[in-house]
């Protein structure tokens, strides 16, 4: 009897204690910080991806477990601390078991360093709107840009972070275009020096002879076919002649000089038959060219640009068609191809391609009696990165040539002083400069209200009320106050 009643007063007393205990595991558990158990619903852990997260427990602890050790692993350091390690993006459950083997769970997620990745967007792009949020390990992207390149660039960025890269940014803006504004300049100086003289006779001394290089014009000869005292042009052929006897006694056995061109100083004396051309030249010519071509295109694509013409140019055929010619246009002025990409940051990367060609008819050659003209041209192929609105220039294009001819007489051009007579000179020299300036521009198209001026014409265009005056009337009769 008294070992029931003993045992009825400590039942109660053993119950109360036990309540007590549970309670104080549950208010220690409950007070750390990074845990934090609750009553009902688990509570949620945080750690990011390579990083550990300590948990701390005024109760002692007996185990840990990870429904997934992929994601993150879980290790007991002491009785009240437990060291959670990020592995993987993702969400599992964390378990805990106390001293008295009771057991609490958490909702663990190991987080990706998303905040990082929203600075670098923003330093990366600052002009666009992204939005970059975690679901489960996988990074979704969100928000409009300007460019596909862009939403390109920024889930490159993204998979840096996480192989799972859901991209759902919308393109909001259509392919921009540049306008590229190009300058030509050119500079061309040319400056001709010729000199020589040639001597004739056409009966001077009973003798009939021509002395000189022939450098600058050919003679044509003809004697004894032409009276001396006719009238008139002889039947030379050029298109100047001087004609003369040979001395008085010969007097019917004419002769005569005909030149493809007198030069500039033709000297003749009639009564000693005795004549001279002169070439003394001198020529410069300055040619100045100034183009400003602007051509517009999308963002990507190739423009081209042609200022000038095309000239024909022969083939000879071979194979089945041997020995025909057919002719092929070829192209000659002022060309420029440009390829303009816009990046990310805003900057044009243009790869531009400048020519300027002319016909060179000296460098040509005669097929058949047609001169076919050579091309001479230069050019130039770079690839820049420039902003909207600045420049580059290509300069330092220059050609400077001289060319310089001279002929002599044997024996007689190297007499001093009287040699000078016996020999010709031509000198030639040229200087080329050009100078290329480009200058791209982004633009959009005008709004229907924001068009563009018409240029001003000089004179005006022909009143039709004026000139036509009304049906059935003369202009004049339909303005009484006009004058006849």
């Amino acid at each position: 009897m008294k070992y029931r009643l003993g045992l009825l007063l400590f039942l109660p007393l053993l119950m109360l204690r036990m309540e007590a205990r549970a309670q104080q595991i549950v208010t220690a558990v409950a007070a750390a910080p990074q845990v934090g158990l609750p009553q009902q619903a688990p509570a949620e852990v945080r750690v990011q991806l390579g990083k550990s997260l300590l948990i701390t427990s005024q109760e002692q602890l007996s185990r840990v477990s990870v429904t997934d050790p992929s994601i993150a692993s879980a290790v007991i350091l002491s009785p009240t601390q437990v060291l959670i390690h990020g592995l993987k993006p993702g969400s599992q459950t964390l378990l805990l078991w106390d001293a008295d083997e009771r057991a609490r769970s958490f909702n663990l997620v190991v987080d990706l360093d998303v905040n990082a990745l929203r600075e670098t967007m923003k330093q990366m792009f600052p002009n666009e709107t992204l939005q970059v949020v975690q679901s489960g390990g996988s990074l979704v992207l969100t928000g409009n840009v300007s460019s596909k390149v862009i939403a390109d660039r920024a889930a490159a960025l993204a998979a840096t972070l996480s192989p799972t890269v859901v991209n759902l940014i919308q393109t909001t803006g259509g392919r921009q275009v540049v306008l590229l504004q190009v300058r030509f300049a050119e500079v061309d100086r040319n400056a001709m020096l010729e000199a020589g003289l040639n001597l004739f006779s056409t009966g001077a001394a009973n003798t009939i002879g021509v002395i000189g290089t022939h450098q600058f014009d050919t003679t044509v000869a003809n004697v004894g076919a032409v009276p001396a005292t006719v009238q008139g042009r002889p039947e030379v052929g050029s298109p100047s002649v001087a004609a003369g006897g040979i001395g008085r006694s010969l007097a019917g056995t004419p002769a005569a000089f005909g030149f493809s061109d007198l030069l500039n100083i033709f000297l003749f004396r009639p009564d000693l038959n005795l004549g001279a051309t002169i070439k003394a030249l001198q020529q410069r010519n300055v040619l100045q060219i100034l183009a400003e071509p602007n051509v517009m295109a999308i963002n990507g694509t190739e423009a081209s640009f042609l200022a000038g013409g095309e000239f024909p140019f022969p083939i000879v055929q071979g194979g089945a068609a041997v020995g025909a010619v057919t002719i092929q246009f070829k192209e000659f002025g002022i060309r420029l191809n440009f390829v303009p990409n816009i990046m990310p940051d805003g900057v044009i990367r243009l790869k531009v391609t400048p020519e300027v060609s002319a016909l060179d008819f000296a460098r040509g050659l005669t097929i058949s009696g047609f001169t076919i003209p050579s091309l001479s041209s230069r050019k130039a192929t770079t690839e820049v990165e420039l902003r909207d609105g600045q420049s580059f220039a290509i300069a330092g294009l220059m050609d400077n040539r001289l060319t310089e001819v001279a002929q002599r007489v044997p024996i007689l051009g190297d007499v001093p002083i009287l040699g000078t007579f016996f020999r010709s000179r031509s000198t030639n020299k040229t200087n080329t400069e050009l100078l290329v300036m480009v200058t791209p521009k982004l633009v959009d198209a005008l709004s229907p209200a924001q068009l563009p001026a018409m240029p001003q014409f000089p004179k005006p265009f022909l009143d039709q009320q004026q000139f036509d005056g009304k049906s059935g009337e003369s202009p004049s009769r339909s303005n009484p106050g006009a004058k006849p």
